[in-house]
């Protein structure tokens, strides 16, 4: 079941063209106006407290309320940018859900209404989410495994995410998508202490282990991948893991000392990743030429998300200063000074983003908002009502206009 918020009344400052779902005439080609969303984004906030599940239509201001099986759920996008997982890690559960939009490359369809898909994952502690060659992955904490699905198959009435076991104990672990239908995964030998694993094999669809872990670390969080290669952030270096079973490691820069990489981010560009860690800011890592260099120093970030291009990425520090900056050279974009009010480093619920290539979107938890703001000129901007405590956050469908 879900509910329609009506849209808000548009800010002051803002100078936006809005038209109705049932209105063909527009007085301005939205394509034409830089201070428009793309008619095909989606916007989709989950809450902290209660089951709600708000989908934002920025282009019209639409707010359609879901209900959600459990409060608190972790959200992502699928690789087709049509679904998007939400992951209840403290309930077991994996639900699905569909913007009922369809890309055709010139033109988007749309698909029904939006909905939560038949596709639902019952696992141990479903945590890491993935999603690459049309399927859906979790890595379960809770007892080790991995469950997988298909994007093709979410309206399947009844259909279940399968798992997959490679007898692995359980571990706070992640894994990763190759071209050639294997996967790597980390695995725990129980040489540090904790939950984080030490080491990587490649395993294929059945768990059956491909090829054997080659490198040890001190401690292994986040990956990505591009296909052929996934990188680790790693204690020891960052662990690039190759899908012919080779491993190496890039060191981390000689000022690091102890700190490394704890979020690793795909890029457009093969054999491109981000790493980013707190103290030290988002760096390039080339896994071609085993360099890094600094895209944006700081140990003052709260959020750096890259656009759904993967061409560029938006940095939000606590001071309330956002960056927009160019993946590859590191220029910026456009520097968007006190955006927000400052938010404590310690504050348990902070603002949460994500971008497309016009706007950034933030939650505002003490207020039941999402900030709806033009990047590249931020006086435009909306406070979107959604539920209560917006918790997670994430951004879905195409950046087009053009309809079928």
């Amino acid at each position: 079941m879900f509910k329609r918020i009506l849209p808000l009344a548009l800010a002051a400052s803002a100078l936006f063209v809005i038209t109705s779902c049932e209105n063909n005439s527009v007085d301005v080609n939205p394509e034409e106006d830089p201070n428009a969303e793309f008619r095909h984004i989606r916007i989709l906030v989950s809450d902290e407290v209660t089951n709600d599940i708000s989908l934002v239509n920025p282009f019209s201001k639409e707010v359609l309320s879901f209900q959600a099986q459990y409060p608190k759920s972790a959200l992502y996008t699928t690789e087709s940018s049509r679904f998007a997982g939400i992951v209840h890690r403290d309930n077991d559960m994996m639900q699905t859900f569909d913007i009922g939009l369809e890309n055709h490359g010139d033109h988007v369809d749309v698909k029904g209404t939006p909905k939560f898909g038949a596709l639902e994952g019952q696992s141990s502690k479903p945590t890491h989410f993935k999603s690459k060659r049309g399927e859906i992955l979790t890595f379960n904490d809770g007892d080790g495994t991995l469950s997988i699905g298909k994007e093709s198959e979410i309206h399947v009435p009844d259909i279940k995410m399968q798992v997959i076991n490679a007898n692995l104990k359980a571990h706070h672990g992640a894994m990763a998508h190759f071209m050639n239908g294997t996967y790597a995964v980390t695995e725990k030998d129980n040489s540090i202490p904790g939950t984080l694993p030490e080491r990587v094999k490649i395993i294929d669809s059945s768990g059956k282990t491909i090829h054997e872990s080659k490198l040890a670390t001190e401690g292994i969080h986040g990956n990505a991948t591009d296909g052929n290669s996934a990188v680790f952030g790693s204690a020891s270096g960052i662990l690039v893991v190759e899908e012919n079973g080779n491993q190496k490691f890039i060191p981390h820069p000689s000022d690091f000392g102890t700190t490394w990489f704890g979020t690793i981010m795909e890029t457009s560009k093969q054999g491109n990743f981000l790493g980013y860690t707190a103290s030290k800011g988002v760096y390039l890592i080339n896994t071609t030429t085993n360099e890094i260099k600094p895209i944006h120093e700081s140990n003052d970030i709260m959020q750096a998300k890259v656009s759904m291009d993967y061409s560029r990425i938006a940095i939000l520090s606590h001071s309330g200063d956002m960056v927009y900056k160019d993946i590859f050279t590191g220029g910026i974009i456009k520097s968007n000074p006190a955006l927000l009010a400052a938010t404590a480093k310690d504050e348990t619920q902070k603002p949460q983003m994500v971008v497309s290539g016009k706007f950034a979107y933030i939650t505002q938890p003490k207020i039941g908002e999402v900030l709806m703001v033009n990047i590249k000129n931020p006086s435009i901007q909306q406070r979107i009502k959604v539920s209560n405590r917006p918790y997670s956050i994430t951004v879905l469908g195409y950046e087009s206009n053009e309809i079928h």
